[in-house]
């Protein structure tokens, strides 16, 4: 079977050998629901239990902080409806570069009497410290900022935009989905600093799909959003998804584990091919910002986007033309329009994002293989003209 090579990591990474290991027994033989009293039942509650202190130690954050959701979607609506119900109606903050999944809901409270005020950023996709000082006159009540960008990889300075936060008053969030395995993520150091509660999500650090947490101070009141039997303190009710449960567990145990590692590894893949789309022409988007080690989001002039990804698709390398959980939008995207780029180029915005297994091999081909795409694509252009 024809298998490309895969460049679109943050839309989901391979699950890790050792984590589809540790995942198997709980897919076979021991299939208890882990609310049963027997041995079944409690042999897959110490397994949740274990996964839970894995995950808690990977970010240092402590197991009773650890309240585990479907995935990040689930996680950030947890958040942002949960704090919301228990609070009377005011203002909402939110970055304006974070994923739907955070904007829609808050669009949702909108409806319901919430003040919502997205923050700007600047070109390279930073917080805009002038816009965000403006934010913080308004007190908000709840605030939301997003650790590592899905598109761009722009990382934000959370510690410091939380800091400045405080006397505000505000409960403060932030989705750091992107950061785990790539970045060093220390909940307890966060916490003191003033963030409440933080979203993470196995599959996009080597674990299964349907497995992800809401990091939460337990001194932050939430209204769940699935009512029931009081599974995760009472607010997610449901029964577990054991097997997927022990692979985040097992997952998050291995991204502490390399994270001083696989990103220094990245990073010099990241810049072998940011200097040959550099030689190309390619427009890098916040080539100056801090950026995840493996994340290159960049276009080419009059070239469309969602063209290149099929041309390459086609040539063998798995990329992608924006954030796969709205790729269905063929609208521009709204992280480049909230940096100002205008929407010629920003419909020719193109992500790789690298992973463990990738190779300078692999990086090597990509480009030539872009090099004779972009060529065909730009003759065409100059015909059509």
């Amino acid at each position: 079977m024809f298998q490309p090579i895969y460049l679109d990591h943050n839309a989901t990474t391979p699950i890790d050998p050792a984590v589809l290991t540790a995942m198997l027994p709980w897919l076979q033989t021991q299939y208890g629901n882990a609310s049963s009293r027997h041995e079944y039942g409690r042999a897959a509650r110490r397994a949740i239990d274990e996964a839970r202190q894995q995950v808690a130690a990977a970010v240092n954050a402590h197991p009773t902080e650890i309240v585990f959701t479907s995935g990040g979607s689930e996680s950030n609506n947890l958040f942002l409806k949960g704090a919301a119900a228990v609070r009377k109606p005011g203002l909402l903050a939110v970055s304006a570069v974070e994923h739907p999944c955070l904007l829609k809901p808050a669009a949702q409270l909108q409806r319901q009497g919430w003040q919502v005020r997205q923050i700007a950023v600047d070109g390279g996709g930073r917080i805009d410290v002038g816009d965000y000082a403006d934010v913080l006159l308004g007190k908000p009540a709840l605030l939301s900022v997003m650790m590592a960008n899905n598109e761009t990889g722009v990382v934000q300075d959370v510690a410091a935009l939380a800091d400045a936060a405080r006397s505000s008053g505000d409960w403060f969030h932030t989705d750091a989905v992107q950061a785990l395995g790539k970045l060093p993520v220390d909940f307890r150091q966060l916490n003191a600093a003033g963030v409440h509660a933080m979203t993470l999500s196995a599959h996009k650090a080597g674990g299964p799909k349907g497995a992800a947490a809401l990091v939460l101070d337990k001194r932050v009141e939430l209204q769940p959003l699935i009512a029931g039997g009081g599974h995760e303190r009472g607010l997610r009710s449901g029964t577990e998804n054991v097997p997927a449960i022990v692979g985040f567990g097992a997952a998050a145990e291995l991204a502490a584990q390399r994270v001083a590692e696989l990103p220094v590894r990245m990073k010099m893949l990241q810049a072998r091919l940011e200097n040959g789309l550099s030689a190309l022409g390619a427009r890098i988007f916040a080539a100056d910002a801090v950026r995840l080690p493996n994340t290159t989001c960049f276009a080419f002039a009059d070239i469309d986007g969602e063209t290149l990804v099929g041309k390459l698709d086609r040539e063998g390398f798995a990329v992608a033309s924006g954030a796969a959980c709205s790729s269905a939008n063929p609208e521009p995207s709204h992280v480049l329009k909230a940096m100002g780029v205008g929407p010629e180029i920003a419909r020719g915005a193109v992500r790789v994002s690298l992973g463990a297994g990738n190779t300078a091999v692999e990086i090597d081909q990509f480009i030539n293989a872009l090099r004779v795409t972009v060529g065909r694509l730009q003759g065409l252009t100059a015909l059509a003209v």
